[in-house]
Formats: structure tokens, C-alpha cells, sequence
């Protein structure tokens, strides 16, 4: 099954309302068509509705995170009926960093996926082990705690709408990339779990993206390799030029596969 490639900008806390119509006035009319592609910029969110009204034809805007209740006293929370009411498409679920630095928890995630779903956001699920489990060698025990926990309850129609975004923790952000080998062969493994939990042809409709350190430089490797989708990259997102460029090697390589 030839799945479309997808390229999903993680900018974390970064770029005022400035800095964001700034970069998407540079990209917007830039990158491929959504034909080819999937271009995704996932933005903080007091930028979000700025730029899903300049997003053009076939660029997409997604959320960083979201509560998994409609609504309530959740103080500094953002659900999902108020990002579907900006028209946001996508939204990162379970990154690393919310797991590790705000306690999210894989029954919380499961949670949002489901809200997620059910407001027609499409999530990117991102799964990944430590520098100690994978010198451990657990690493796959990992990712299938994580996919059986974080899955739990859906569907597997619901299941090939989401975005599973592999994330090696000890690579994000340290500018250690996983080999394209390694990276690819956990992505295989990922895909062969969904298949144990739902059937074969849910896992060859599943997207399944690395994140960790990618930039221009390594982005056509990580693109070459037949388990990878697609890329959630971190600060080479936060460049015009640098996003286009990435984009276009996704559709480069994918074409040429």
C-alpha cells in the first residue's frame, strides 16, 4: 500500500504572532500539493487561529496538546470542540516531553485520542523509549506497552486515521539521530503490532513517522527507508526555507520508492 508521506513541524514554545505570520507568509503558497504530501505545522496555542486563516491549500495547522474533556475547571487548558471550532486539523497527543515534564500518563493519552477522534482531529500519537531502556533492550516492550495502553478501546477504522509518530527520547532534541536502520526497524516493529492488535491491512493504512534531531542534512535517509512515512521534526521546523526544503525531500524520496 503506498501511504502519502506526511511532514509534521513540532515548534514547541517558540515564535510570537510576529514570527509565526512571518514563516507562514514564506511557506503557505510554497509546499507541495496536499496530492503529494501532508505539510503540518503543530504551533503554540495563541498562534493557532492566525495561522489556519493564512494555512493556503495545502498546508495544514495542528495543536500541541488538548485536555481530553470538552470542557471544565481545567485551568491553562484547551480542549478539543475549541480547536475544531478554529479549524484546526491536527494535534499532537502524547509527545515525550508532556509525558515526562507534565506527568501525562498513557491512560490520559488514551483518553485524548479518543477526543480527539471523535472531533475529527487527527491525532499524531508519539511513542518512544529511553536512553536506559533501549541500552536495556526493552525498547520493543516498550513500544508495546505503549501502543496497547495508549490504543486501548478504539476501533481499528479509527485507528488508521492516526499518525504514529516514533520518537526515540534519547534523540530528541540532542542531536543523536537513530540510524536509518534502527529507525527503521522499530517503525516495521510498530507497524507489526498494530497488525497483532488489529489486522494487516489497518497497519499498511497507519502512517508512522520518526522524530528526534531531524534536519535537512539527514531527512533524505530517514525518508529512504520503506517503514517511514514521514518526519515530526523539532527546531529545523522553526526555518521557512529549512520546512520547505523537508517537505520536498518527502516527496523526493517516497516518489522514487
Amino acid at each position: 500500500m503506498r501511504r502519502k508521506p506526511i511532514i509534521a513541524g513540532n515548534w514547541k514554545m517558540h515564535k510570537t504572532r510576529d514570527e509565526a505570520l512571518q514563516f507562514i507568509y514564506a511557506v503557505s503558497n510554497k509546499v507541495p500539493s496536499k496530492n503529494l504530501v501532508d505539510s503540518v505545522i503543530c504551533a503554540p496555542f495563541t498562534v493557532l487561529r492566525c495561522l489556519v486563516k493564512r494555512q493556503g491549500d495545502n498546508l495544514r495547522i495542528g495543536a500541541q496538546n488538548m485536555h481530553y474533556l470538552d470542557s471544565g475547571a481545567y485551568t491553562g487548558e484547551i480542549s478539543a470542540p475549541m480547536l475544531k471550532a478554529i479549524d484546526v486539523s491536527y494535534v499532537i497527543i502524547g509527545h515525550s516531553e508532556r509525558r515526562a515534564m507534565f506527568n501525562e500518563t498513557d491512560e490520559s493519552v488514551n483518553k485524548k485520542l479518543h477526543k480527539a477522534l471523535e472531533y475529527e482531529l487527527v491525532p499524531i500519537l508519539c511513542i518512544g523509549e529511553t536512553l536506559e531502556e533501549r541500552e536495556k533492550g526493552v525498547t520493543e516492550e516498550v513500544l508495546k506497552r505503549q501502543l496497547e495502553l495508549d490504543l486501548k478501546g478504539l476501533p481499528a477504522e479509527q485507528v488508521k486515521e492516526i499518525v504514529i509518530a516514533y520518537e526515540p527520547i534519547w534523540a530528541i532534541g540532542t542531536g543523536r539521530t537513530a540510524t536509518n536502520e534502527v529507525a527503521n526497524a522499530a517503525c516495521a516493529f510498530i507497524r507489526g503490532e498494530i497488525a497483532r492488535l488489529y489486522d494487516e491491512e489497518t497497519a499498511q493504512a497507519v502512517r508512522i513517522q520518526y522524530g528526534g534531531s531531524v534536519k535537512v542534512s539527514n531527512i533524505d535517509e530517514l525518508m529512504s527507508m520503506p517503514e517511514i512515512d514521514g518526519c515530526l521534526i523539532g527546531g529545523a521546523s522553526l526555518k521557512a526555507d529549512a520546512f520547505i526544503q523537508m517537505v520536498q525531500s518527502a516527496v523526493n524520496n517516497k516518489a522514487a520508492n
